[in-house]
């Protein structure tokens, strides 16, 4: 999973719980999209998003990992069609970091419909079919391997029985497009920005508690599924604290993994480098190319990088297939807004 169900805090309300981040050339600019209540949950009371949450796109302009512009999306109940109007709104500046800022509200719409401004600015939230895909005997395999400090271990596994436990599966997603203007004219010069969601949900006291954070994929796959502490505190805190919290047992779940194939004469320095790749956790992206999110380089992620791979082999330092690639989708992705596969 990427990010699917990934700790017991996102798992109490997975309207709250982001599966996956995905940041993009769109067809006017720069698309980001986030998926949450996954189907593979089961039965769900109220599916959609959570009427006290806020869904929040993060943007670093300056490459110190703190935010210069906050996306948020905030949703209403469902209505009698099943329905949820939302409000988009921009945060800017020393305001990006504060949860109780207001900012600018800049559209305001309905599930299901696509909201355009005159500036270009496109926002959409609804139903999706999930167009990730992961192996689950692979999954818990590589799980145990970065728990145990193993090599991990597929000898039981057949390549040609290999599925796709996200097959049929669906989610709630919201994309927004924002012209790259928006973006660029305050951007480093190379045009590089970084990216994080994070889900928060409204505190009886008064305040706002992250119930889960995303910035590259597979991080909690590779080191959270037997370590459930751990995932919920990784949904909290800051990209910019990330290293100096979680570099340590990062780095000590690589080297063992790295050790153990074999594959690195100083498997702690590979190690210490990988977790420094890892963390801060914030996707890389240059506005306006196209997103690859590869072996050779992270730029965005598209809506068919296959994540698993790459995640797991850098982090093994061994390659890792799981047997199964974009084929395995059954909603396929478009090349129109909102881009992500739409149900019938």
């Amino acid at each position: 999973m990427s990010h699917h169900l990934d700790s017991p805090l996102a798992r109490q309300d997975i309207r709250l719980d982001i599966t996956d981040l995905y940041v993009f050339r769109g067809e006017v600019g720069t698309a980001f999209a986030i998926n949450v209540c996954h189907s593979i949950f089961g039965p769900i009371p109220a599916p959609g998003y959570h009427p006290e949450g806020m869904y929040e796109f993060k943007v670093d302009l300056d490459g110190d990992a703190i935010e210069d512009i906050t996306y948020r999306v905030t949703f209403d109940e469902l209505d009698a069609e099943g329905h949820q109007r939302f409000v988009l709104r921009r945060i800017d500046g020393s305001d990006a970091v504060d949860p109780d800022a207001q900012g600018t509200i800049l559209a305001q719409g309905v599930t299901g419909e696509t909201t355009t401004l005159p500036s270009g600015l496109r926002i959409w939230a609804g139903k999706a079919g999930d167009p990730f895909w992961i192996e689950p005997d692979v999954l818990h395999a590589v799980g145990h391997a970065f728990q145990d400090g193993t090599k991990i271990d597929l000898s039981g596994w057949d390549p040609a029985k290999a599925k796709n436990l996200f097959a049929g599966h669906t989610v709630y997603s919201i994309v927004l497009e924002v012209p790259d203007r928006e973006l660029v004219d305050s951007a480093t010069a190379d045009k590089k920005v970084g990216i994080w969601a994070v889900a928060t949900l409204a505190t009886d006291a008064g305040g706002w508690r992250s119930i889960n954070r995303i910035g590259l994929p597979m991080i909690h796959p590779l080191f959270t599924q037997f370590n459930e502490d751990l995932g919920n505190r990784l949904n909290a805190g800051r990209p910019a604290d990330d290293f100096a919290t979680y570099g340590e047992v990062v780095t000590t779940a690589i080297a063992g993994v790295v050790a153990a194939n074999g594959t690195a004469e100083d498997p702690r320095g590979y190690a210490s480098r990988v977790a420094r790749r890892f963390f801060p956790n914030i996707l890389p992206y240059a506005v306006g190319t196209q997103a690859v999110f590869g072996f050779a380089e992270w730029n965005g992620r598209s809506l068919i990088d296959n994540t698993p791979d790459v995640m797991y082999s850098i982090a093994a330092s061994a390659p890792v297939h799981q047997g199964i690639g974009k084929e395995s989708v059954t909603a396929k992705p478009s090349e129109t807004f909102p881009y992500v596969p739409i149900p019938d």
